[in-house]
């Protein structure tokens, strides 16, 4: 007698249920989802992240007047640059007459390894999407540029022409981050949602993101041995020196070519990396010691700690000539 028959169980059902999630976390999303008119190419993708007020990548905002967006409901509304950020990429359009929905906020613990993400744009008039997964989740990093994301993402999916600026967002339809091309040169990534709140504070409240700095330009020396052990040294590097902007902090306070940094606040520095660190918003207006090493004896400086002055408007991104997405 033959044996019961087995059967494999469909999965049709399981992959149907799946896509049906997808689409609706699109429909959901790309509802906060809108084009930006502000360039000369196609228009790139933003988010109505809170009331009247548009998150956009900086690189793709390459005029600042007769700005305009275009939302969901197929309509199109004037918006008004409130301030941008080129060090974390964000900028910060106000809109008086945005009738769509405010984008849904995930909590942070949703950035995960392995977690399936969709990166959404705008850069027309229907939404589009990429599918793909967060490949690497890392700790606080500093830009090129001296800004400071919460958290390192980078994602394995495609970031499309006119996606920069749209969100990234889990299966559900909640918005993780946003995304840009405009930090790497080779990768996908995506400012996580912390950042994003924690710069359009700023740039609603001033306009611009104040950064601290010293008007010096360093490189990275090794130190002789005698010296290290001469001077009790913590670490054999330190930073040299190679250029003072006349007038700058570091020119006013004494500093001159040649001299090697090898403290700041009682803190080592090795590295241009660890004085951007020591140079944040707050610091402004505040006298930090800093020892220097000038003809092989130890001296301690008083820096006053000036504003970063803003950009020109044609050398925000270094890479001017790459087409920004």
């Amino acid at each position: 007698m033959a044996g019961p028959s087995t059967t494999t169980p469909p999965t049709g059902g399981v992959l149907e249920s799946l896509s049906n999630d997808l689409a609706g976390a699109v429909d959901r999303a790309g509802q906060s989802v809108v084009a930006i008119q502000a360039r000369r190419r196609i228009p790139a993708s933003g988010v109505h992240w809170r009331p009247g007020i548009i998150v956009a990548a900086h690189h793709t905002i390459q005029r600042e007047e007769d700005i305009t967006i275009s939302l969901a409901d197929g309509t199109t509304v004037a918006a008004t640059l409130a301030g941008r950020d080129p060090s974390t990429d964000l900028a910060v359009l106000k809109v008086d007459d945005a009738k769509v929905p405010v984008a849904s906020l995930a909590d942070g613990s949703a950035i995960r390894v392995g977690a399936l993400v969709l990166a959404l744009g705008r850069p027309g008039i229907a939404v589009t999407a990429s599918l793909g997964v967060i490949s690497t989740v890392g700790g606080e990093w500093r830009t090129w540029h001296g800004g400071t994301i919460d958290r390192f993402v980078r994602l394995d999916l495609s970031i499309y022409d006119g996606f920069s600026g749209g969100p990234l967002v889990d299966a559900s339809g909640r918005v993780l981050g946003i995304n840009t091309s405009g930090l790497s040169r080779g990768a996908a990534l995506a400012i996580p949602g912390s950042t994003v709140n924690r710069v359009v504070d700023q740039l609603v409240k001033t306009g611009r993101v104040a950064r601290g700095y010293l008007g010096l330009g360093m490189q990275a020396v090794r130190l002789p041995a005698a010296l290290v052990e001469k001077l009790s040294l913590p670490n054999d590097v330190g930073l040299m020196v190679v250029s003072a902007e006349p007038g700058g902090p570091g020119d006013t306070a004494g500093i001159l070519i040649g001299d090697v940094l090898i403290a700041i606040a009682d803190k080592p520095v090795g590295d241009p990396a660890d004085v951007m660190s020591l140079l944040g918003g707050d610091q402004i207006g505040k006298p930090l010691s800093t020892g220097i090493i000038r003809g092989g004896e130890p001296k301690t400086v008083s820096i006053t700690i000036g504003e970063r002055p803003r950009e020109p408007r044609d050398a925000r991104d270094p890479r001017a000539g790459r087409r920004g997405r």
